[in-house]
């Protein structure tokens, strides 16, 4: 009989990456029949969420597991390697990917110690890129591993410190974070500023003059040789009184040239704050939009990555994409490339491991690729192209004329600008500015004479120091040192999921738990919850990266006096507890049981006393109504459940306001004042009172429709 024979069955490369898109597309570029692409979904082995799980006694060795719901995957990944002649590991090139590349090397290993399992990286997912990244395979960076091991450790051991602490002297279900925690201390320290800001009014003075068919606006810049500070509209209309059928005569001319250089291409700090201007997207929604186009996506037949690695902090460009984008410019623009490379300098703190946020074929223009991008892929696609080819496109070049016309005691100046070059304003659609646009401005000369056809006062509220967005808070975390580019917008997505911070008008602002958590910290961690520590942390950090210092030592050096504190605190902070509720005069209109004002996770609300047996609730007033006395509350209308806040005692009484109360009171009437915003003025505060003057402009004010 004869013997039967195996059949040889080829082994394969294994290759892993962290999300199922990345794998589809890497996998049609390698293909299919030489190789393997699984994706890890991120972090397979983690702390668990138990537990601190850090030995202190033990060089604050992390005990790591295997994260819950994801051992199946694990055991998938182990069984496709033992049928691989070679694993590479190509998660994210920073150091979450490094660490997530080492704990699936050991998990392997632990399962088959003798395969071969390298790392490979690359900034862009192309077909060039990622061969070049197979044919020239590398090791785990251990150092970057150690940096990352050291930010887990000592954000564990702040959260899982503080979070117990708040538990037992506030509130059951709170947290803390130690680079979330500084970002909301900065996040109401401005909402402080914005609420003791008393706006002033003041009044601008414009007129339409005109010349033959013409006609331009000119603004008031000085009066009797000064500028004007028009306090009220009795002093605006003295003057306008008293230019009533006075001369205008065209009394100087200037002209003013510029040179408008191009951007550097984005970071991630940037996009994120120019996505957040230009488009209105949260940072959130901007770097999951980036992460699509990183990614891949299906161009016709063929799955592309269309731009770079979109976690970067540097503005350097390889040597390679800046020869093949001036053949570009040559080829489509080529009256507007420079004679050399425009350089741009990398910021100090930048770590520089990956280059700017680019597209990665340059032929792809936003017009080719919209077929196959959603809206907002293509319009977060767009601003990245235009960005990296005016980068190295020629400098714009602009004119503007200020043309100043004597009107009796009053000069007016009409200010219009030309585009004398455009240079790299043929590209900058999406992102043109005002600039670029350029003004219309009158064609005048000296000693010319024009008619005044209309006076126009306007009415104007000094403002504050604006709450945070998106992108000033972004800003703000960069120019700090707080954080890096991958952790910018989960910093704000958990102050919005803990409900310490809520979004209006994309403006951010504190809860009243937001507020109080940051009270506490500030006052019993004011070293921690501090926005130098938590730069000079970072700073620490790309040391351990950089193999300036060990990580353990790292880790001990905060620890040891943060312990001793927390000890401190424990013992000494009286609970909060129960101080937080204030008893009322109201009683339960469902038991007859006092009412008590307590704080939720939402903000206060009236609860009874009773509970949990009776579990009646009511919304707090918000200020006392101006018709008949009641409280005025929020409110929502049936259906599409739009708020607005109304009186308690409806339908008796029909009174609502669109406008948030704020604490403030009206110093003229007495009556309470609002918080309203408009895209002309911003927020601004103004009294409730039609018949008061101050700060007051028309509300939207009537009856609530059928819905209500």
């Amino acid at each position: 009989m004869a013997a039967r024979t195996e059949k040889n069955v080829q082994k394969k490369t294994l290759v892993i990456v962290e999300s199922p898109a990345k794998a589809k597309t890497i996998e049609k570029y390698l293909g299919s029949s030489a190789y393997t692409v699984k994706a890890s979904m991120g972090h397979l082995i983690d702390l668990p969420k138990s537990r601190i799980a850090i030995r202190i006694e033990d060089n604050f060795e992390p005990d790591y597991i295997t994260v819950r719901g994801r051992a199946k995957l694990l055991k998938e990944i182990q069984d496709e390697a033992k049928k691989s002649d070679e694993v590479l590991l190509a998660s994210d090139h920073d150091r979450e990917g490094e660490a997530i590349a080492w704990h699936l090397k050991n998990a392997i290993t632990a399962k088959q110690r003798d395969i071969p399992i390298h790392r490979i990286s690359f900034n862009e997912i192309t077909p060039t890129a990622i061969k070049e990244a197979v044919d020239h395979p590398g090791e785990i960076n251990h150092d970057k591993v150690n940096a990352q091991k050291a930010r887990r450790v000592l954000d564990r051991l702040v959260g899982y410190n503080l979070s117990p602490l708040l538990w037992k002297k506030v509130k059951n279900g709170l947290s803390a974070g130690r680079v979330q925690s500084v970002a909301l201390r900065l996040i109401c320290e401005r909402e402080k500023e914005v609420e003791s800001f008393i706006p002033e009014e003041y009044w601008t003075l414009e007129a339409d003059v005109k010349q033959g068919r013409s006609t331009f606006t000119a603004h008031l810049v000085s009066w009797k040789g000064i500028k004007p500070e028009l306090k009220n509209e009795a002093e605006t209309q003295f003057i306008i009184e008293q230019l009533n059928g006075v001369v205008c005569v065209v009394s100087d001319i200037r002209e003013l040239d510029k040179t408008v250089r191009p951007r550097p291409p984005f970071t991630t700090s940037q996009l994120q704050q120019v996505a957040a201007n230009r488009l209105g997207f949260t940072s959130k929604k901007t770097m999951q939009l980036a992460q699509q186009l990183y990614e891949g996506v299906n161009i016709g037949v063929s799955r592309t990555g269309l731009i770079t690695y979109m976690r970067t902090d540097s503005v350097r460009i390889s040597q390679s994409t800046l020869d093949e984008l001036r053949v570009w410019i040559a080829n489509n623009y080529p009256e507007d490339l420079p004679e050399k490379v425009v350089e741009y300098a990398v910021g100090k703190k930048a770590q520089d491991a990956h280059e700017a946020i680019r597209p990665t074929y340059i032929t792809y223009t936003p017009d080719i690729v919209r077929p196959h991008l959603t809206r907002d892929q293509q319009r977060l696609y767009t601003l990245i192209w235009e960005r990296f080819v005016a980068s190295q496109m020629n400098s714009a070049k602009t004119r503007t004329i200020s043309t100043d016309i004597q009107a009796g005691d009053g000069l007016f100046r009409i200010t219009g600008t030309r585009i004398l070059e455009k240079g790299f304003y043929k590209v900058t659609k999406t992102l043109a500015s005002k600039e670029e646009k350029g003004d219309d401005y009158p064609n005048l000369k000296l000693g010319d004479t024009v008619v005044v056809e209309k006076f126009r006062p306007e009415q104007h509220f000094t403002q504050g120091s604006p709450r945070y967005t998106d992108a000033s808070i972004v800003k703000m975390l960069e120019e700090k040192g707080i954080g890096r580019p991958s952790t910018y917008a989960p910093i704000i997505t958990v102050l919005l999921d803990r409900y310490y911070v809520t979004r209006s008008n994309r403006q951010l602002v504190p809860t009243v738990l937001g507020r109080l958590i940051c009270d506490m910290l500030v006052e019993h961690f004011p070293q921690v919850i501090n926005s130098d520590f938590t730069a000079s942390i970072e700073n620490k950090l790309d040391e351990v990266e950089e193999k300036q210092l060990p990580w353990s030592e790292m880790i001990r050096e905060f620890y040891e006096p943060f312990k001793t504190r927390l000890d401190e605190v424990g013992r000494s902070l009286e609970s909060y507890k129960g101080s937080l509720d204030e008893a009322t005069d109201e009683i339960c209109e469902k038991c007859g049981s006092p009412m008590v004002k307590k704080l939720g996770r939402f903000g206060y609300f009236i609860a009874c006393s009773g509970f949990p047996e009776c579990r009646h609730t009511k919304s707090i007033s918000l200020a006392v109504c101006p018709k008949c006395g009641g409280d005025i509350v929020l409110r929502k209308t049936k259906g599409r459940g739009k708020e607005f806040y109304g009186c308690t005692h409806y339908p008796d009484c029909d009174f609502i306001s669109h406008f948030k109360p704020i604490k403030q009171n009206c110093p003229k009437c007495g009556q309470f004042m609002v918080e309203k915003y408009d895209k002309k003025n911003g927020f601004h505060k103004a009294c409730i009172n039609p018949a008061c003057d101050y700060l007051h402009s028309i509300d939207e004010e009537g009856k609530i429709d059928e819905e209500y």
